[in-house]
């Protein structure tokens, strides 16, 4: 069915001079605005990073203005509408304005798809013109778009050291709320409140296949409930949680993970072996939550592996006392 997809394209090949420029123009106006956007998106987490694409977009116009110049000069004020998802040979991508949040790597990375896009498409065309004033500016604009180094490099470069750790910061702190936060709370859920279940059933029925299907029982219904209840507390319009459904998928499979790792090793036959190693991983998960904890949550190591496994030992505790009732 592939060539369904390209029966309304053309190659950029069959393209006369006069619909090459006409490309060129609404290529260069639609980066621009793509930069606008990305700038207005990052202007108030990244401010330094969002004055750089408003130089980019200014840049863009002025190739937009050279072309424009060009074409009026060879052929007239009417430029056909020629759009990009019109020819063959170009990445589609995800428009601005359908991003909803402005992750500062994952906007670089897109810029620097949109450059060496830009540069491919300049070379192509100046190669197939026969317009010798045409040939001459798509060299330049592609000589141009070379001469561009990478993106990531000229946001550091055009960045002052303060600015770069302020943004840093931004990024770290929008990392912890939206999937540190979330994930940790799966966890801690998902490790903990599975606990008196899975070794109640355990010391209750002493039977390894029980346990196992009660604990994985217990981890995915957790997981599910956890992650409509993440997805469902907030848009993260205000809060800059970022979007629910990432927030509750997340949330989910680390609670789903958490109950899953202690009742895995109930896969062993022998009961007594299938507890000891189970006792082993709730104490690597308690472990786990609290170097989590210390790490992003700001929390002294000690403080939370204290909070965290007395917690963890009660539930523990209570799932054995009821299992041997």
């Amino acid at each position: 069915m592939t060539w369904l997809s390209f029966s309304n394209q053309r190659s950029l090949a069959d393209l006369t001079d006069r619909e090459v420029l006409a490309l060129a123009i609404q290529v260069e106006e639609e980066d621009s605005r793509v930069y606008r956007d990305f700038a207005e998106g990052l202007r108030k987490p990244y401010p330094a990073s969002a004055h750089v694409f408003v130089e980019m977009a200014n840049e863009e116009n002025e190739h937009r203005r050279r072309l424009l110049d060009l074409f009026q000069e060879r052929f007239g004020n009417h430029i056909p509408l020629i759009r990009r998802e019109d020819i063959r040979g170009f990445i589609k991508r995800k428009p601005a304005w359908m991003m909803q949040s402005f992750d500062i790597a994952a906007v670089r990375q897109q810029a620097e798809t949109m450059e060496a896009e830009a540069q491919r498409f300049y070379i192509n065309a100046a190669a197939r013109s026969t317009d010798p004033a045409v040939r001459k500016l798509l060299g330049d604009l592609a000589a141009v778009e070379a001469q561009h180094e990478a993106l990531a490099t000229r946001l550091e470069q055009n960045i002052s050291a303060d600015a770069k750790k302020q943004e840093s910061d931004t990024a770290r702190r929008m990392f912890v709320l939206q999937i540190v936060q979330p994930g940790l709370a799966g966890l801690m859920d998902g490790s903990v409140s599975t606990l008196a279940p899975l070794f109640a059933a355990a010391f209750a029925t002493q039977d390894t296949w029980a346990t196992f299907l009660v604990g994985l029982a217990a981890s995915v219904g957790a997981g599910i409930s956890m992650g409509f209840a993440e997805a469902l507390s907030d848009d993260g319009s205000l809060t800059g949680r970022g979007h629910p459904w990432i927030r509750g998928l997340v949330c989910g499979l680390m609670t789903t993970l958490g109950g899953v790792g202690h009742t895995l090793p109930y896969l062993i036959p022998h009961f007594g072996i299938a507890t000891g190693i189970a006792v082993a991983v709730v104490i690597a998960e308690l472990f786990a939550i609290s170097y989590v904890r210390a790490r992003y949550m700001d929390t002294p190591f000690l403080r939370a592996a204290f909070q965290v496994i007395v917690g963890g030992l009660l539930v523990f505790a209570t799932g054995i006392l009821i299992g041997n009732a």
